[in-house]
């Protein structure tokens, strides 16, 4: 049997603390910012963007001296925001392979996918290493690709690309000769084993790989042998995969707190924006989104949207969240903020030539939105009955499409439609053996030719008057044509009402 092919792609993004907060917010992709850790007034840069390193700013600086640039964006770094923006990457990469690994360190991002088998799905390497950082740029992360058959060479590949380089495969055989002129701060070397490279004049993989194996065991031990297996790409690697779970949900802090609704839907498309891309990337529309506002006080505002069909139209997500929150306000102002969606399958409907255009779901959403917010939301849906013989015994849902066809053979029986009088109308009936064989009812005498009944009406059998109402089912035909109803005889105030008619 032959050794199944190893292939790995590495994922490297570099300044991911500063890459996580401003993926959400597109104000300041154009401005210098800098990332702050501590407490003041030891805080000191963590991480900074292209634009603030062109400006002069540099790690580890004070922030007294961040104050000397007026135009650079101080941005506060958040362990939360970094472990959400890390698990959405990480999402991203198990979108090509099961076999995710988590290399990151304390400001870098690098994530491992075991690619061996996938070229009939994605192509070749150079092909699923495109796609993955247009996927990841779509998300808002800048990173770069290596492709390697040892884990270790793409990881340290991807560690000493230029900047302007995002892409690169390393052929099978060539890894030593593609790693000789990295620097050796690739390895992430200890102080003391930086120290003595140092010392010994050793500034790149290649002049590392080139010292005697023996002469460099007996010097650093153990440790030397793998830094050497590292320079030349021939590292073994036990892939120890992790499990990335699939969660269409993104936070946002806000820098200040915020009363204003359109401020909030700006907001709110931002968010919007990421989740359409992860749902897309998956071949999945967004089903419902549930906005969590954490309001100043520490109260909390939730609001859940639930369109007909799956959707991933930006426009009309924002337009239905903004005629919900519009009709719910929140109480306080915004602190923080989350969307959280639920996936659904992606609807394609299939017209026939000569059938007629059907509406707009998304126009009819809109619609019904509207009419809630008038009406409220417990007046606009379906009525469905409830297991009880009380009266009015339903409930409003709201309307929803089935998301398969029935199996169920279409029922050819014809049923009798149910119109409700609101109100019930009073008439005049006239009894023989308590049984009524004639009533008024709007300016006609009604002979009643079928009676059924009595059935008496309530649900709690505590309460006596409850079950003082007579039901009564009535075929009567009057000289114009016939009548079908339901009559409603008060028992304690011998009153007649017609409630329904059938047709």
């Amino acid at each position: 049997m032959t050794a199944p092919v190893e292939l790995y792609a590495c994922l490297y993004a570099r300044e991911f603390p500063a890459q996580a907060l401003l993926r959400l917010r597109p104000e300041l992709h154009e401005k210098p910012c800098v990332v702050m850790e501590g407490e003041r007034p030891t805080q000191f840069v963590c991480a900074l963007n292209a634009r603030a390193r062109f400006l002069g700013l540099k790690y580890g600086i004070s922030a007294a001296e961040v104050d000397l640039y007026r135009d650079a964006a101080v941005l506060s770094r958040s362990q939360t925001t970094e472990a959400e923006a890390r698990a959405v990457v990480l999402e991203c990469a198990g979108g090509f392979s099961p076999r995710v690994e988590d290399r990151s360190g304390d400001t870098a991002m690098l994530c491992a996918i075991d690619i061996a088998g996938t070229t009939h799905l994605f192509g070749t390497p150079e092909m699923l290493a495109r796609t993955l950082l247009e996927r990841a740029k779509a998300l808002g992360i800048v990173a770069c690709v290596t492709v390697s058959a040892n884990l270790h060479a793409a990881a340290c590949l991807a560690k000493g690309l230029p900047p302007r380089v995002s892409l690169r495969v390393i052929q099978a055989g060539e890894e030593g000769r593609t790693l000789a002129a990295l620097p050796l701060t690739v390895l992430d070397l200890t102080e003391r084993q930086a120290a003595t490279f140092t010392h010994w004049g050793i500034r790149t993989l290649g002049m590392l790989a080139a010292l005697p194996e023996k002469d460099l065991i007996a010097r650093m031990g153990q440790a030397g042998k793998r830094l050497r297996q590292l320079a030349l790409g021939e590292l073994p690697h036990l892939f120890q995969p992790i499990e990335p779970v699939f969660v269409l949900e993104e936070r946002m802090e806000l820098d200040a707190p915020l009363e204003d609704l359109e401020a909030l839907l700006f907001v709110i498309a931002v968010l919007l924006d990421q989740l359409i891309a992860r749902a897309k990337a998956r071949i999945f529309a967004l089903a419902t989104v549930t906005v969590t506002l954490f309001l100043d006080g520490g109260a909390t505002h939730v609001r859940t949207v639930r369109p007909a069909l799956p959707s991933n139209d930006k426009a009309l997500w924002l337009k239905l969240l903004h005629l919900d929150l519009e009709a719910h306000p929140p109480s306080a102002a915004i602190l923080a903020l989350t969307l959280q969606a639920e996936p659904g399958n992606t609807s394609k409907v299939q017209l026939g030539l000569f059938s007629p255009q059907l509406p707009e779901p998304a126009r009819l959403d809109v619609t019904l939105a509207r009419i809630r917010a008038i009406v409220g939301d417990d007046c606009v849906g379906r009525a469905v009955l409830q297991n009880t013989h009380a009266p009015e015994g339903f409930r409003v849902e709201p309307f929803a499409v089935p998301s398969g066809m029935s199996n169920a053979p279409p029922s050819t029986r014809l049923l009798a439609t149910v119109r409700q009088l609101r109100p019930a109308e009073t008439v005049t009936v006239t009894l023989e053996g308590r049984r009524p064989t004639q009533f008024y009812f709007r300016g006609q005498r009604y002979t009643v030719e079928r009676a059924y009944g009595p059935w008496l009406m309530g649900g709690d059998w505590w309460n006596a008057s409850l079950w003082g109402q007579e039901q009564w089912e009535l075929i009567a035909r009057a000289p114009n044509g016939a009548l079908c109803c339901c009559l409603m005889r008060d028992r304690l105030e011998d009153i007649w009402q017609v409630t329904a008619l059938y047709d």
